[in-house]
């Protein structure tokens, strides 16, 4: 892990000497987490979505929106009349068989999309970028578990191949132009404001089945693993790495604990109170085995530890989804 030069310490905690920072994708399920920590840490928040997957009614009220896709030729005039001093990138295509179908598409989102914000970011002194990686996709099947950051980066799928690529070029901007970077690793993001017809949702999707009479379906044999992360610990992180500008590289942002997909089912199932067994489906084609990120590094740089409970984390979600779906 790199150091950069970055934000003074009284200028990187908020209140009277916030900060203005630009946050791209703050109306998506993680995005408008990132926000309301932001704005509750007393900075001055800028959001930029397509509202291609977000939604208005996430968007903290006291944040600024502006309704612009990433690739726009207007984000340059975007960032010299708000002149951020700190942009943190959750903006993204996000479904792995989209990628897979149109890697194109994929690319021209979540790379040429970040290049342009990149040179945004260059051209009016932005100081600090905080990116939303993906520790799954990243690193692909690994033969450590759980995975530190040292660990190869191999992805399988165009989507993972974009995320280390945007990884690489933030690196490369923070030596060529004095940008302070850090990416988040993030292992599987769940909690409220979660799209239940989303593909990497599982929690929402289940949530989603239950709430409306439907079956939940667990494809394969169920022992695949995934480290289920509560999004507002990973606002948390985001929060932390803004006040942490010295910290650059790549950075897991997970639990480091493995849950298997029939557990998370039995657990969502007790706190929907429904007994009946989840279907089965078939396995999906290439889908990872285990996955399950090491959080020490971010605990060492960030002071960043995970504070909600699997089960606690579900409880909270499941409500949430019974507000909106329920009868």
């Amino acid at each position: 892990m790199a150091r950069a030069p970055g934000l003074s310490p009284a200028r990187a905690c908020g209140g009277s000497n916030g900060l203005k920072i630009l946050v791209t994708g703050g109306a998506g399920f993680i995005g408008s987490h990132v926000v309301d920590a932001f704005v509750r840490a007393g900075h001055t928040v800028t959001v930029v979505d397509n509202l291609a997957t977000g939604s208005l009614a996430w968007v903290n009220p006291g944040a600024a929106f502006h309704r612009l896709d990433l690739r726009s030729a207007r984000l340059g005039d975007l960032f010299e009349a708000e002149r951020p001093e700190v942009v943190a990138h959750l903006a993204a295509q996000a479904a792995v068989s989209r990628s897979v179908a149109d890697p194109a598409f994929d690319a021209s989102v979540n790379i040429l999309g970040g290049l342009n914000l990149l040179d945004c970011c260059r051209w009016v002194g932005v100081r600090r970028l905080i990116y939303s990686s993906s520790g799954g996709a990243g690193y692909g099947d690994t033969d450590a578990i759980p995975t530190p950051e040292g660990h190869p980066l191999l992805p399988a799928s165009p989507y993972g191949i974009a995320k280390v690529a945007m990884e690489h070029y933030l690196a490369a901007w923070g030596s060529i132009h004095g940008i302070s970077g850090v990416s988040l690793r993030y292992a599987n993001v769940y909690g409220p404001r979660q799209n239940p017809a989303g593909e990497a949702g599982v929690v929402a999707i289940f949530s989603h089945r239950l709430l409306t009479g439907q079956t939940p379906v667990i494809n394969g044999d169920g022992e695949q693993t995934r480290d289920y992360v509560f999004v507002e610990d990973v606002a948390d992180a985001n929060l932390r790495a803004l006040e942490r500008a010295t910290v650059t590289g790549g950075v897991n942002i997970g639990t480091g604990v493995e849950t298997s997909v029939n557990d998370l089912h039995a657990r969502l199932a007790r706190a929907a109170g429904v007994t009946t067994p989840a279907a089965r489906g078939p396995a999906r084609p290439g889908e990872q085995r285990r996955s399950c990120l090491d959080p020490g590094l971010a605990a060492q740089a960030l002071g960043w530890r995970p504070t909600v409970s699997l089960d606690e984390g579900l409880a909270r979600t499941y409500e949430f989804f019974k507000k909106e779906f329920g009868p």
